[in-house]
C-alpha cells in the first residue's frame, strides 16, 4: 500500500511538473463570430512537437496540425465555424506526458465591425512615444533580456516616454485641433540598446513594457475616442527584430529569407514597376534585410503569413483601434499584402490602411493604391498611400522665391497636375515631414511666412493631413548626424523639465503664434467637408501668386498665396469662374472681410483662405 502510495505521489508529480512546462499560445486569446473561421494557434514549448493536441469542446474541430523544423513548435489550425464564446483546454498528449492548455473564445463586441477608419476627414498627429512625454517614470529601468540605458543626453538611447506621457496630453492634442493619433510602434522591442523607436519588434502581442502595458494601450484609445480623436497603429510585416525569440530558435528553414547569409536589400523599389527589371534585382529588394538587426521575415511562408495577419486582426478586435500605417510596404511579399488588406477589409468593411512606399515620384506612389491603372492588374487593395514627393518639396517650396515658371510655389503646382493618377485622392496620405525625414524647419525660424504657407497649404489640398509632433513647437532639425535630432523630446513632458511647452507660458511669442495659427486652421478643418470631401481647381501662377479653389456643390474656399518676398498687385479677372460673381469673402486667418474687385494686393508671403 505504502509502494501505491508513493508511486501515485510521483505520478502526481511529474504530472504536475508537466503541466507546469512553460508553453506560449499566439494568439493567446481569439473571439466567436469572426468572419473568418480558420484560426491559427501558434505553440512553443520544448519539443512540443512530439506531443498530440485534442480538445475538450465539441464545437470546435482540429483541421490540421503543422511540425515544424524546430522541435519547440507545432501550429494548429482550428475550424471555429460553429464556435460560442467559451473556455476549453488543449490537451497536449505524449505517451503518459500529458500538457493542459486552457484557451478561451471571447464575445465579440459587435460594434468592432463598424469602426470607421481614418479618412480625409481628419488630421493625424503623428508621435514617437519615447519621445513625447514621460507620465510614468517607474517604468524607464524595467528589466529585459537584453540591456539597454535610458538617457536623454543620447539621441539613439531611450528617453523614458510611454503611454501614459501621451493620455496625460490628450487635452493639449484635442485643444490643438488633431483629430487622429498616429503613434510609432508601441510592440515590444527586447533589442540591445533600447531599439527606442519601435521598429525590431520582439513580442508581436505585447506593448513594450517600458510604454506600458496592453491594458495601457487599450486604456488610451479609449480616452482618446471620450475625447473624439482616432488612435492609428504602427505595424510592420517586412521583419522583426534580430532577438525576437524566432531568431533564437528558428522554426522553420524558411521562416526568414536569406537566413545563412545575410543580403542588404537594394531598397530599389522601381523594380515593382520596372518594365526592364531583372529577377535578381526584384530577389534583392524584397528578400534582402532592412538592416542587420531586423532580419527579413517571409511571407511566402504561409504559417508567417496566417501568423501576422491574424495579429493585425487580434490588435483591432482587442484594442478598437481605428486604422494601421504599415511600414516599408513594398519590401514585404506583394501577394501576401493583397491578402492581408481583403482580410481585414472582411472583418473591419470600413477601416482604413495607409502603407509606407516611399517613392520620390507621384506614379510610383499611385502604382501601390487600389484600383490603380497601374499596378500591373493586380489590385494592391491597399486604401491610403503616402506623398513623398510632397514632403521633398515642402522642404523648399514654402521657403524659397518663386519664379515665373520654376521654384518656390510653381513647384508645388506643378505637383498637384499629377494627382490625376491617384485612384482616390482623398486616401493620400500628405505630409511636411515625419520620423525618417528631416524637420520640416531645419532650423528656428526668425518669421513664420515659410511655415505658414506650407501649413496652409497642407490643411488645405486635397488629401489626408499628417503632422509631425512638436510642428506646433516649432521643433526643427535634420537627420544627418543621427536620427534622433529629428525625434526631440518634448520641452515639459518630463519631470524636472525647466520648459514646459506643452502650456502657454512655456512657449516663446513666435512659438504660440505658431500653436495659434496651426490651431486655428485645424479647427476650421474639423467638419469642413469642402476641404475633406471637394473637388479642387488650380490656376498658374500670376506673378508668383498661387490661387487654388476648394468647392463641394455651390459652397467654395479660395486660397490666395504670394510665394515672393515682396509686395505684387495681380489682376482678378482670371479667377471669374472661382469667384463667380461675389464681391467678398471671409478670411479665416483673419476673421476679416477682404473685397475682391479688379485687382488684389498681398504684401511679401501673406495669404488668404476666403469663404466665398
Amino acid at each position: 500500500m505504502k509502494k501505491l502510495i508513493t508511486l501515485l505521489f510521483f505520478t502526481l508529480l511529474s504530472i504536475w511538473v508537466l503541466q507546469a512546462q512553460q508553453i506560449k499560445v499566439d494568439p493567446a486569446f481569439w473571439w466567436s463570430g469572426m468572419e473568418e473561421t480558420e484560426l491559427q494557434l501558434m505553440i512553443h514549448s520544448e519539443n512540443i512537437a512530439d506531443y498530440t493536441p485534442t480538445l475538450s469542446t465539441q464545437d470546435i474541430k482540429i483541421k490540421e496540425v503543422v511540425r515544424l523544423s524546430s522541435p519547440n513548435y507545432q501550429i494548429i489550425y482550428l475550424d471555429i465555424t460553429n464556435s460560442k464564446p467559451e473556455k476549453f483546454d488543449i490537451l497536449f498528449t505524449n505517451g503518459k506526458k500529458k500538457i493542459t492548455y486552457n484557451y478561451e473564445l471571447k464575445a465579440r463586441d459587435p460594434e468592432r465591425k463598424n469602426i470607421q477608419g481614418f479618412s480625409s476627414s481628419d488630421v493625424l498627429y503623428l508621435i514617437m512615444p519615447d519621445r513625447f512625454a514621460n507620465g510614468d517614470p517607474s517604468n524607464d529601468e524595467i528589466v529585459m533580456n537584453m540591456p539597454y540605458k535610458v538617457n536623454r543626453e543620447d539621441p539613439s538611447a531611450r528617453h523614458g516616454g510611454d503611454l501614459k506621457g501621451i493620455s496625460d496630453h490628450l487635452d493639449y492634442l484635442s485643444d490643438l485641433g488633431v483629430t487622429a493619433i498616429w503613434l510609432n510602434p508601441v510592440l515590444e522591442n527586447d533589442m540591445e540598446g533600447g531599439s527606442y523607436h519601435g521598429y525590431a519588434t520582439t513580442n508581436y502581442y505585447r506593448v513594450d513594457p517600458r510604454f506600458g502595458t496592453n491594458e495601457d494601450y487599450v486604456n488610451l484609445i479609449k480616452q482618446s475616442h471620450d475625447k473624439g480623436m482616432k488612435v492609428v497603429m504602427d505595424m510592420i510585416f517586412n521583419h522583426c527584430g534580430s532577438d525576437h525569440p524566432w531568431m533564437k530558435d528558428v522554426p522553420s528553414s524558411d521562416w526568414f529569407n536569406n537566413l545563412d547569409k545575410y543580403v542588404q536589400t537594394s531598397h530599389m523599389k522601381e523594380m515593382y514597376f520596372d518594365p526592364y527589371a531583372s529577377e535578381y534585382d526584384k530577389k534583392k529588394m524584397t528578400d534582402g534585410w532592412f538592416v542587420p538587426t531586423m532580419p527579413d521575415l517571409n511571407q511566402r511562408n504561409r504559417h508567417v503569413a496566417k501568423y501576422l495577419i491574424q495579429n493585425s486582426i487580434w490588435w483591432i478586435e482587442y484594442t478598437g483601434v481605428d486604422g494601421i500605417r504599415q511600414d516599408t510596404y513594398p519590401y514585404a511579399d506583394y501577394d501576401m499584402m493583397i491578402d492581408w488588406c481583403v482580410a481585414i477589409n472582411k472583418e473591419y468593411p470600413d477601416y482604413n490602411i495607409v502603407g509606407e512606399a516611399w517613392l520620390n515620384n507621384t506614379i510610383g506612389t499611385a502604382f501601390w493604391q487600389k484600383d490603380s491603372k497601374l499596378n500591373n492588374g493586380k489590385n494592391t487593395q491597399l486604401k491610403s498611400v503616402m506623398d513623398f514627393k510632397f514632403m521633398g518639396l515642402a522642404h523648399t517650396a514654402f521657403f524659397e522665391e518663386t519664379g515665373e515658371w520654376n521654384g518656390g510655389l510653381h513647384g508645388v503646382w506643378d505637383h498637384m497636375t499629377y494627382d490625376f493618377v491617384y485612384p482616390n485622392i482623398n486616401n493620400v496620405l500628405r505630409f511636411l515631414d515625419n520620423h525618417d525625414t528631416d524637420r520640416y524647419l531645419k532650423e528656428f525660424p526668425s518669421d513664420l511666412s515659410g511655415w505658414k504657407q506650407g501649413i496652409t497649404f497642407l490643411l488645405t489640398m486635397p488629401g489626408t493631413p499628417q503632422i509631425y509632433y512638436g510642428t506646433e513647437l516649432l521643433m526643427n532639425g535634420n537627420k544627418s548626424k543621427n536620427d534622433g535630432y529629428i525625434r526631440m523630446d518634448v520641452p515639459g513632458g518630463w519631470p524636472g523639465d525647466k520648459v514646459n511647452q506643452f502650456t502657454r507660458d512655456g512657449r516663446d511669442p513666435l512659438q504660440n503664434e505658431a500653436f495659434d495659427f496651426l490651431s486655428t486652421l485645424l479647427k476650421w478643418r474639423q467638419g469642413n467637408v469642402i476641404i475633406a470631401k471637394g473637388k479642387m481647381k488650380h490656376y498658374v501662377l500670376q506673378k508668383g501668386v498661387y490661387v487654388f479653389e476648394r468647392y463641394l456643390g455651390d459652397k467654395s474656399v479660395l486660397v490666395i498665396m504670394n510665394g515672393q518676398s515682396k509686395d505684387v498687385e495681380i489682376s482678378l479677372d482670371r479667377y471669374v469662374e472661382s469667384i463667380k460673381g461675389k464681391t467678398s469673402g471671409n478670411d479665416i486667418l483673419t476673421n476679416k472681410q477682404i473685397t475682391l474687385n479688379d485687382s488684389l494686393k498681398l504684401t511679401s508671403k501673406q495669404m488668404f483662405i476666403l469663404e466665398l
